[in-house]
């Protein structure tokens, strides 16, 4: 193998993968990536049994191989250079020879036999979608999916087809969240439940690409394609609950704040919460009171008071702080609708005037 190509091109690519191998694992292999070259295309792979990737990249070559290199050194390496343009890589024996500009590096290679095929969709179902909203759905909801994986249907995010919407939805049963994208595909596309580990990797990859991808996916897996690269994932085999049965269909308190104020002083809150990241909701649409409270022993405690539009009845809950914020940023409007349907049931939170998105989080017991 010899090659010669633009220096910031391969470390970008290089560092792409390198953050898909497997750090921790016992086959040292899985700690590699694959580079192989063939009529002046690289192509680089990489995986962690559990997420691969592909990608490709124009070359000068004058020699074709194959060769599986520690790819955190090699990721080190390209990034530690300075200010060169172009540099070449040859495979002499068992080992990697790089020379750019005045330097020169040698590293050990492994047997490229051993590292495992992934796998690509070749036949099975498909669907066009634009990057852009596929990627909005994601970041919507993902950070309300079960880290634990003891229930592997909540360490997911669930994606499915409404009508002509892409639906996006995580849970880890205390919280919920709601994404809704337009979508002109047909009626091929089935229920997918996609690993939440692998949701930032296939985010980060989507965002390096194309406007649009084409995602392929059968029972056990679904790949991503653009047009220099493929992504491929295990699909969960189970059945996500049937989450429209908990969003409370009316609401008996309404509050209407401005997002910048409820999120600043949500923060100024969380000082001065418990252990149990509790914070306390005193709703009073009879005097116009809005009031947010936090108490910690050790600590001392705080009041705020917001300024918003109020109707229905008087209320008093809890909730957990973190549950609360985390989905202001999949909110994009000015202007927050916060509805109650009692103490002891969970609250909704929306963008004023936008209905694509929807999250609920369930109140604490005091």
């Amino acid at each position: 193998m010899k090659l010669e190509c633009v220096k910031q091109k391969l470390e970008e690519v290089v560092i792409r993968a390198d953050r898909i191998t497997a750090k921790n694992s016992t086959l040292p292999v899985l700690q590699c990536i694959l580079l192989i070259v063939k009529e002046s295309i690289l192509t680089i792979r990489a995986t962690n049994l559990d997420l691969g990737i592909e990608i490709t990249l124009p070359v000068k070559s004058s020699v074709d191989g194959v060769v599986a290199i520690p790819s955190s050194t090699l990721a080190h390496y390209l990034s530690s250079l300075q200010n060169e343009a172009s540099l070449t890589l040859e495979l002499i024996d068992n080992t990697v020879v790089i020379i750019c500009g005045k330097s020169k590096a040698s590293i050990k290679t492994l047997p490229y036999e051993d590292f495992p095929t992934i796998p690509l969709i070749a036949e099975g179902e498909s669907s066009l979608f634009k990057t852009s909203e596929f990627i909005m759905g994601l970041k919507s909801v993902w950070y309300s999916a079960s880290v634990s994986s003891i229930k592997p249907e909540l360490s997911s995010v669930f994606v499915h087809k409404q009508d002509k919407e892409l639906l996006f939805v995580a849970t880890d049963s205390f919280r919920l969240a709601e994404k809704k994208t337009p979508f002109k595909g047909g009626d091929e596309l089935k229920d997918l439940l996609i690993p939440f580990k692998n949701i930032p990797e296939i985010i980060r990859t989507l965002e390096g690409g194309e406007e649009e991808f084409r995602l392929s996916f059968n029972k056990n897996q679904l790949s991503f394609y653009g047009k220099s690269f493929s992504l491929t994932s295990r699909i969960i085999d189970g059945n996500f609950p049937d989450y429209t049965q908990i969003i409370p269909k009316n609401h008996t308190t309404e509050v209407i704040v401005l997002k910048q104020d409820l999120l600043s002083f949500l923060k100024l809150n969380t000082i001065f919460s418990d252990k149990f990241n509790q914070i306390h909701f005193s709703v009073k649409p009879s005097n116009k009171e809005f009031e947010l409270s936090s108490r910690n022993s050790e600590v001392g405690e705080n009041v705020t008071t917001l300024e918003g539009s109020f109707e229905g009845e008087d209320l008093e809950i809890n909730f957990n702080y973190k549950y609360i914020l985390d989905c202001f940023q999949s909110i994009q409007s000015e202007s927050v609708s916060l509805q109650f349907n009692g103490s002891n049931r969970p609250l909704i939170i929306r963008g004023v005037g936008d209905h694509s998105f929807l999250y609920l989080a369930m109140p604490m017991n005091r």
